[in-house]
């Protein structure tokens, strides 16, 4: 059976990296997280301090583009993969509250889509891959074989993620984690550069009464069904 491109895209929280990771370890394929990616930019824009009382310096994260290099390497501890940028794993660092509520503002920049869907349409170039993210199946592979668009309630989604962040010791509030899921699908769904809709031939996946195991049981019938028809 040949190996097809999976292109996995949705709004925040709704499991779409669980899923992806799940799906790719299942058929042996490489598994790319772009949604790190973007947490990696913002992460720099904070450590840099190019975020002043919110607002981002974005022609300073520009000029800074050109040195950065994201990379992913498995962690034999975890056995997953952590991000590294510039050679620094910054796997924690990324996942925090900060970065989310920086992260789709520096998605809005063109410049930094650019250089990212560069990298991540050279890492399908082998095929055999599932990607996760706003525009993959929209933008970075709009020929992919199998597109999925997975969503759910945003309540059901902010409470994902609070109990997430408060099972690794996070000091939140559920309050400010619904915010965020809504000031960043408002953001991912306006802006003017790969704005995050579903791919007309995109399957629709609302996880918000499905267990992971049931996402993930869905996720497999579908590839399968792509894989033997290709």
């Amino acid at each position: 059976m040949g190996r097809i491109i999976i292109a996995i895209d949705g709004h925040s929280s709704t499991g779409k990296s669980t899923a992806a990771k799940q799906l790719a370890e299942h058929l042996d394929y490489v598994y790319v997280d772009t949604g790190a990616m973007y947490r990696a930019i913002a992460f720099h824009a904070l450590s840099s301090n190019l975020v002043e009382n919110g607002r981002l310096d974005k022609q300073a994260l520009i000029a800074a583009l050109p040195g950065l290099a994201i990379s992913f390497k498995l962690n034999p501890d975890t056995h997953k993969a952590d991000v590294y940028l510039n050679g620094t794993n910054i796997e924690k660092e990324i996942r925090t509250l900060e970065v989310s509520n920086i992260v789709s503002p520096v998605a809005e920049i063109s410049e930094v889509r650019a250089k990212l869907v560069e990298q991540q349409q050279a890492m399908g170039q082998e095929r055999g891959i599932v990607m996760d993210g706003r525009d993959i199946g929209t933008v970075v592979f709009p020929n992919a074989e199998l597109k999925v668009f997975m969503t759910a309630a945003p309540e059901v989604r902010a409470k994902r993620r609070y109990d997430e962040l408060v099972q690794r010791g996070d000091q939140v509030t559920y309050e400010e984690i619904h915010k965020n899921v809504l000031q960043r699908d408002h953001i991912d769904s306006t802006r003017e550069d790969s704005p995050l809709i579903q791919a007309k031939d995109a399957r629709l996946l609302d996880t918000s009464e499905m267990s992971r195991e049931e996402q993930f049981e869905l996720l497999k019938k579908w590839a399968m069904e792509t894989i033997e028809a290709s």
